[in-house]
């Protein structure tokens, strides 16, 4: 783990101060190029020099990608500056070979791997049925000829389009019913390899959020393409469209908290400094309640990073419900904190430029960033077909979680994309939730916790009813019956799960930091954070709540400007920031 934070802080310190308007890759340099829509030329060389693209490549193919926690962190020093250069140099290229990763040929997998790792790019043009985001309605089909295929079609908004050599095209099987789950192919594309005049730059789409990104489009027309192009076998897209998004969805928390952090930053700084009359808005208590709302959002929101990142490798057949929870509910989270900021910052919130600028680069780029694949409802109907199974079968049956899914310094199994199912057959996430509490009633409390580790004693016993209360109106509902799951009673219960788990993957961050002895995060370590924590879930699912837990929420806030004034990272690394 040293080299990847090695790696980590060395990223961090090549971009330079973000705060600092000499920097030339800076805030105000950044904000210029954002305001352009174009990308900066000199992040672009920090990150050839530093070879960001081999941290897509796993490494039996010659890059660096071993653990997916550790690529969700490798991410956020790019991300808390700049989710145009975050997407478009790099994520997007991942998105596009982890259809590669999880079902290409050797051969397909060495191509891949060689394009990204000379400092190339990829790109990946989806279908409609598996994403809800695109701008229109187009695709493109693939038929029979002769001793191959054809492909033909466009598709108007694909990210780095004109920019990549490889491309992974979802393709419509001509004649099949597009209703079918079979209707769909996978091709692996070598753009300077296809005939010359069969592909054609459409024009570029301008973003409201991640303006420097080039979403363009493609047309191809009469492109012969050989048999060994398919991923995996033809009719296949599908099912790789649905197992590629395990994965991706795992990395989304990472990349929305990074640029939430940089957004609670500049807020902070705006709300310590001191006016003449010795002032600050500090002294406003709804200012205080902001920031420290704001920062134990982004606690739990890494909490569950932590846990749909680690569970590739160590929960495989549990993992696709953390995957859809977590980057359902963290765009979710972060989107009401950014809304609670802006009341902060006032008509600061509309600065482009500037000390507060960052703030609103940040709110614009949110939505596409936390849009993803499929969306937050395409994430919710991927987990609500679980939840009937896991309320007859799993909760308060199954044992709790493995305490490695909760300690991210601790290795991890070697990544095997191909073990990780659809469906869940067990959700031990859950049962960490019970045993959390059955521990806390035991008064297996931590010493000088005082009103916090009752307060949070109590707080995990209204969760766990929670739980139980979920249990009883998931078990009503058939497993089978389609209508029953698609309506808005069943989304809204989905959504209060996504909230229990979280309350899960936060005491199971805890309580894995108390057993850390010496190596632990004082702070993480301290019962304050997930008693504010889960008094914030509770409030939000409408529980019973005691009384407010002001000394732990203190003892947060704390936290908040010690973090801002020693110029470190707002997620469970506590890292140092240039």
């Amino acid at each position: 783990m040293s080299r990847a934070q090695d790696r980590i802080d060395a990223l961090e310190r090549a971009f330079g101060p973000l705060d600092d308007p000499a920097n030339p890759l800076g805030g105000a340099a950044l904000l210029a190029a954002d305001a352009a829509g174009e990308v900066l030329p000199g992040a672009e060389r920090v990150l050839d020099e530093w070879g960001l693209n081999a941290e897509f490549v796993p490494v039996s193919l010659g890059g660096r990608l071993e653990r997916m926690d550790v690529l969700g962190r490798v991410l956020r020093p790019v991300f808390r500056r700049d989710a145009s250069l975050g997407f478009g140099y790099g994520l997007n290229c991942f998105f596009a070979a982890t259809p590669v990763w999880t079902a290409g040929s050797p051969g397909q997998q060495r191509l891949a791997a060689r394009t990204l790792l000379e400092g190339r790019r990829m790109a990946v043009a989806r279908h409609e049925v598996a994403h809800g985001n695109d701008f229109v309605s187009d695709e493109f089909t693939v038929r029979p000829e002769g001793d191959g295929l054809l492909l033909d079609g466009s598709k108007s908004a694909i990210a780095n389009a004109s920019r990549a050599d490889g491309l992974v095209v979802f393709a419509r099987a001509a004649g099949v019913d597009p209703s079918l789950s079979s209707s769909r192919t996978v091709l692996l594309l070598h753009r300077p390899d296809l005939p010359p005049g069969t592909v054609e730059d459409l024009g570029r789409r301008a973003t409201t959020g991640m303006r420097s990104t080039e979403f363009g489009g493609l047309r191809i027309t009469k492109c012969p393409v050989p048999h060994g192009a398919v991923l995996g076998a033809p009719g296949d897209g599908y099912e790789l469209s649905l197992r590629s998004s395990l994965v991706i969805r795992g990395l989304i928390p990472s990349i929305v908290l990074a640029g939430a952090d940089t957004a609670l930053r500049t807020v902070a700084r705006f709300a310590a400094r001191r006016r003449a009359d010795g002032r600050s808005s500090l002294d406003v208590q709804h200012v205080r309640d902001v920031l420290t709302g704001a920062f134990l959002d982004l606690l739990l929101t890494d909490c569950l990073a932590l846990v749909a990142t680690r569970a590739l490798h160590l929960l495989p057949g549990q993992m696709s419900a953390y995957a859809a929870a977590a980057a359902y509910l963290t765009p979710k989270l972060v989107s009401e904190s950014m809304d609670e900021m802006s009341a902060v910052l006032g008509e600061e919130t509309f600065a482009e430029d500037g000390m507060y600028g960052m703030f609103q680069k940040q709110l614009r780029d949110l939505p596409v960033t936390s849009l993803g694949h499929a969306g937050s409802a395409g994430r919710q109907v991927s987990l609500l077909p679980q939840l009937p199974y896991f309320a007859r079968y799993a909760w308060f049956a199954d044992p709790e979680a493995p305490a490695e899914l909760f300690r991210p310094h601790e290795d991890l199994p070697p990544l095997d994309l191909s073990k990780p199912t659809l469906l869940g057959d067990a959700d031990p996430l859950a049962a960490t939730l019970v045993a959390s509490t059955d521990l806390l009633e035991e008064d297996e409390l931590p010493a000088g916790s005082g009103e916090s580790g009752t307060t949070l004693r109590f707080l995990a016993r209204r969760l766990t009813s929670e739980l139980n209360d979920l249990r009883r109106a998931f078990s009503e509902i058939c497993p089978t019956d389609r209508q029953a799951l698609a309506s808005p009673h069943s989304f809204g219960l989905a959504d209060r799960y996504t909230l229990v788990i979280a309350a899960a993957a936060g005491l199971g961050v805890w309580r894995a930091q108390r057993s850390a002895g010496a190596a632990a995060d004082p702070f993480l370590a301290d019962a304050a954070w997930p008693t504010a924590a889960l008094y914030r879930l509770c409030r939000r699912l409408g529980l019973p709540l005691p009384d407010r837990p002001a000394a732990a929420e203190q003892r947060v806030l704390r936290e908040v400007l010690s973090r801002l004034h020693g110029r470190r990272s707002y997620d469970l690394y506590d890292s140092t920031l240039a």
